[in-house]
Protein backbone atom coordinates (compact mmCIF):
# COMPACT_ATOMS: atom_id res chain seq x y z
CA UNK A 1 0.00 0.00 0.00
CA UNK A 2 2.99 2.77 0.25
CA UNK A 3 4.67 1.84 -2.68
CA UNK A 4 1.52 2.51 -4.65
CA UNK A 5 0.96 5.74 -2.59
CA UNK A 6 4.73 6.52 -2.88
CA UNK A 7 4.34 6.37 -6.72
CA UNK A 8 1.62 9.16 -6.67
CA UNK A 9 4.00 11.61 -5.71
CA UNK A 10 5.63 14.53 -8.61
CA UNK A 11 7.91 17.08 -8.01
CA UNK A 12 7.49 20.11 -10.56
CA UNK A 13 11.07 21.74 -10.49
CA UNK A 14 12.51 24.51 -13.21
CA UNK A 15 13.82 23.40 -16.49
CA UNK A 16 17.61 24.36 -15.41
CA UNK A 17 17.26 22.87 -12.14
CA UNK A 18 19.01 25.81 -10.41
CA UNK A 19 16.38 26.53 -7.52
CA UNK A 20 16.99 26.03 -4.66
CA UNK A 21 13.48 25.63 -3.11
CA UNK A 22 13.20 22.81 -5.43
CA UNK A 23 16.40 21.34 -4.02
CA UNK A 24 15.17 21.18 -0.02
CA UNK A 25 11.84 19.58 -1.50
CA UNK A 26 14.02 17.30 -3.81
CA UNK A 27 16.35 16.16 -0.23
CA UNK A 28 13.14 15.60 1.68
CA UNK A 29 12.10 12.98 -0.82
CA UNK A 30 15.05 11.67 -0.94
CA UNK A 31 16.03 10.94 2.29
CA UNK A 32 12.86 10.01 3.32
CA UNK A 33 13.07 7.32 0.77
CA UNK A 34 10.29 8.22 -0.89
CA UNK A 35 9.38 7.00 -5.27
CA UNK A 36 8.69 10.29 -7.17
CA UNK A 37 8.48 11.38 -10.88
CA UNK A 38 10.49 14.54 -11.26
CA UNK A 39 8.58 16.92 -13.80
CA UNK A 40 10.09 20.39 -15.39
CA UNK A 41 8.62 23.65 -15.80
CA UNK A 42 10.51 26.41 -18.30
CA UNK A 43 10.17 29.47 -16.33
CA UNK A 44 11.63 31.64 -18.89
CA UNK A 45 8.49 30.99 -21.88
CA UNK A 46 5.95 31.42 -18.75
CA UNK A 47 5.06 27.63 -18.67
CA UNK A 48 4.40 28.45 -14.96
CA UNK A 49 1.51 30.46 -16.05
CA UNK A 50 -0.28 28.11 -17.81
CA UNK A 51 -3.87 27.71 -16.33
CA UNK A 52 -2.76 23.71 -16.13
CA UNK A 53 -0.07 24.43 -13.86
CA UNK A 54 -1.41 27.24 -11.68
CA UNK A 55 -4.49 25.31 -10.69
CA UNK A 56 -1.92 22.76 -9.18
CA UNK A 57 0.79 25.43 -7.86
CA UNK A 58 -1.83 28.35 -7.15
CA UNK A 59 1.18 30.81 -6.30
CA UNK A 60 2.73 29.44 -10.22
CA UNK A 61 5.81 28.84 -8.66
CA UNK A 62 8.25 26.16 -8.60
CA UNK A 63 8.25 23.55 -6.37
CA UNK A 64 4.86 22.12 -7.09
CA UNK A 65 4.72 18.69 -5.45
CA UNK A 66 1.55 16.50 -6.33
CA UNK A 67 0.64 13.56 -4.03
CA UNK A 68 -2.48 12.02 -5.49
CA UNK A 69 -5.21 14.18 -5.50
CA UNK A 70 -3.51 17.04 -3.81
CA UNK A 71 -0.93 19.46 -4.83
CA UNK A 72 0.88 22.48 -2.82
CA UNK A 73 3.74 25.10 -3.74
CA UNK A 74 5.86 26.71 -1.78
CA UNK A 75 8.72 24.51 -0.67
CA UNK A 76 8.53 25.18 3.35
CA UNK A 77 5.16 24.03 3.03
CA UNK A 78 5.55 21.21 1.53
CA UNK A 79 8.07 19.61 3.32
CA UNK A 80 5.89 20.00 6.60
CA UNK A 81 3.43 18.70 4.51
CA UNK A 82 5.92 15.53 3.85
CA UNK A 83 7.03 15.68 7.50
CA UNK A 84 3.67 15.19 8.80
CA UNK A 85 2.34 13.13 5.58
CA UNK A 86 5.46 10.60 5.73
CA UNK A 87 6.44 10.46 9.14
CA UNK A 88 8.79 8.72 11.76
CA UNK A 89 9.16 5.91 12.28
CA UNK A 90 8.34 5.06 8.59
CA UNK A 91 10.28 7.62 6.84
CA UNK A 92 12.83 9.69 8.57
CA UNK A 93 12.50 13.06 9.77
CA UNK A 94 14.17 15.71 8.25
CA UNK A 95 13.80 17.84 11.09
CA UNK A 96 15.94 17.80 14.95
CA UNK A 97 14.99 15.46 17.20
CA UNK A 98 14.43 17.97 19.97
CA UNK A 99 11.65 21.13 19.98
CA UNK A 100 13.90 23.48 20.52
CA UNK A 101 16.52 22.78 17.80
CA UNK A 102 13.23 21.82 15.37
CA UNK A 103 11.90 25.38 15.62
CA UNK A 104 15.90 26.56 15.32
CA UNK A 105 15.89 24.50 12.07
CA UNK A 106 12.69 26.45 10.56
CA UNK A 107 13.88 29.62 11.95
CA UNK A 108 16.83 29.14 9.73
CA UNK A 109 14.66 28.55 6.75
CA UNK A 110 12.10 30.93 7.05
CA UNK A 111 15.08 33.58 7.18
CA UNK A 112 17.05 32.29 4.01
CA UNK A 113 13.80 32.48 2.53
CA UNK A 114 13.49 36.00 3.12
CA UNK A 115 16.66 37.84 3.50
CA UNK A 116 19.37 38.24 1.46
CA UNK A 117 18.09 39.34 -1.84
CA UNK A 118 21.23 40.95 -3.16
CA UNK A 119 23.50 38.07 -2.38
CA UNK A 120 21.26 36.23 -3.98
CA UNK A 121 21.13 38.26 -7.13
CA UNK A 122 25.02 38.99 -7.35
CA UNK A 123 25.99 35.42 -6.49
CA UNK A 124 23.48 33.17 -8.34
CA UNK A 125 22.93 29.44 -7.58
CA UNK A 126 24.75 29.21 -11.06
CA UNK A 127 28.31 29.58 -9.65
CA UNK A 128 28.42 26.34 -8.27
CA UNK A 129 28.56 24.75 -11.95
CA UNK A 130 28.55 27.39 -14.49
CA UNK A 131 30.06 31.19 -15.13
CA UNK A 132 31.71 32.42 -11.97
CA UNK A 133 30.79 36.23 -10.92
CA UNK A 134 34.24 38.28 -11.01
CA UNK A 135 32.78 41.44 -10.35
CA UNK A 136 33.06 42.63 -6.47
CA UNK A 137 30.06 42.64 -4.03
CA UNK A 138 27.85 45.52 -3.64
CA UNK A 139 27.90 47.58 -0.45
CA UNK A 140 24.38 45.67 -0.03
CA UNK A 141 25.80 42.64 -0.76
CA UNK A 142 28.65 42.94 1.21
CA UNK A 143 26.62 43.82 4.49
CA UNK A 144 24.34 40.89 3.92
CA UNK A 145 27.36 38.44 3.40
CA UNK A 146 28.79 39.99 7.01
CA UNK A 147 25.41 38.87 8.87
CA UNK A 148 25.53 35.52 6.92
CA UNK A 149 29.05 34.69 7.78
CA UNK A 150 28.11 36.17 11.37
CA UNK A 151 25.68 34.00 11.90
CA UNK A 152 27.87 30.75 10.00
CA UNK A 153 30.25 31.38 12.71
CA UNK A 154 27.64 31.06 15.64
CA UNK A 155 26.10 27.59 14.44
CA UNK A 156 28.91 26.46 12.28
CA UNK A 157 31.78 24.33 14.79
CA UNK A 158 35.33 23.89 14.24
CA UNK A 159 34.89 21.13 11.86
CA UNK A 160 32.20 21.81 9.85
CA UNK A 161 29.65 19.29 11.76
CA UNK A 162 25.94 19.44 11.01
CA UNK A 163 24.28 22.20 12.64
CA UNK A 164 22.22 20.50 15.03
CA UNK A 165 24.38 17.36 15.73
CA UNK A 166 22.36 15.05 12.86
CA UNK A 167 21.93 16.05 9.32
CA UNK A 168 18.41 18.12 8.76
CA UNK A 169 17.02 19.93 6.29
CA UNK A 170 18.51 23.16 7.21
CA UNK A 171 21.77 22.57 6.58
CA UNK A 172 20.85 22.12 2.58
CA UNK A 173 19.49 25.19 3.08
CA UNK A 174 22.34 26.61 4.56
CA UNK A 175 24.91 25.27 2.72
CA UNK A 176 23.50 26.34 -0.46
CA UNK A 177 23.31 30.10 0.89
CA UNK A 178 27.21 29.98 1.91
CA UNK A 179 28.66 27.90 -1.28
CA UNK A 180 27.13 30.65 -3.32
CA UNK A 181 30.40 32.53 -1.80
CA UNK A 182 33.01 29.92 -1.45
CA UNK A 183 31.82 27.99 -5.11
CA UNK A 184 32.50 31.94 -6.45
CA UNK A 185 35.71 32.32 -5.15
CA UNK A 186 34.75 34.97 -2.08
CA UNK A 187 36.75 33.88 1.13
CA UNK A 188 34.90 32.32 3.45
CA UNK A 189 36.48 30.87 6.50
CA UNK A 190 38.25 27.23 7.19
CA UNK A 191 34.95 25.82 8.98
CA UNK A 192 32.44 27.34 6.56
CA UNK A 193 34.48 25.32 3.65
CA UNK A 194 34.14 22.20 5.84
CA UNK A 195 30.85 22.85 6.41
CA UNK A 196 29.55 23.09 2.96
CA UNK A 197 31.90 19.80 1.60
CA UNK A 198 30.35 18.02 3.91
CA UNK A 199 26.96 18.88 2.79
CA UNK A 200 27.91 18.68 -0.78
CA UNK A 201 29.05 15.20 -0.36
CA UNK A 202 25.82 14.01 0.67
CA UNK A 203 23.68 12.00 -2.01
CA UNK A 204 20.58 14.38 -2.53
CA UNK A 205 22.69 17.57 -2.64
CA UNK A 206 25.41 16.22 -5.08
CA UNK A 207 23.43 14.53 -7.05
CA UNK A 208 20.81 17.22 -7.76
CA UNK A 209 23.60 19.72 -8.63
CA UNK A 210 25.10 17.39 -10.85
CA UNK A 211 21.91 17.30 -12.62
CA UNK A 212 21.93 21.43 -13.34
CA UNK A 213 25.18 21.00 -14.84
CA UNK A 214 24.45 18.59 -17.28
CA UNK A 215 21.91 21.30 -18.24
CA UNK A 216 23.57 24.19 -17.78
Amino acid sequence: EETAMTHRIVLYANSQFSSPYVLSVYATLVEKGLSFDLKTIDLNSGQQFSKDYARLSLTSRVPTLVDGDFSLSESSAIIEYLEEAYSHPDHISVFPEDRKSRAKARQIQAWLRSDLAALRDERPTTVFYAAKNPRPLSAQAGQEVKKLLDIADMLIDEEGNHLFGHWSIADVDFAVMLNRLLANGDPVPEKIRKYVKRQWSRPCVHDWWKRASQIG
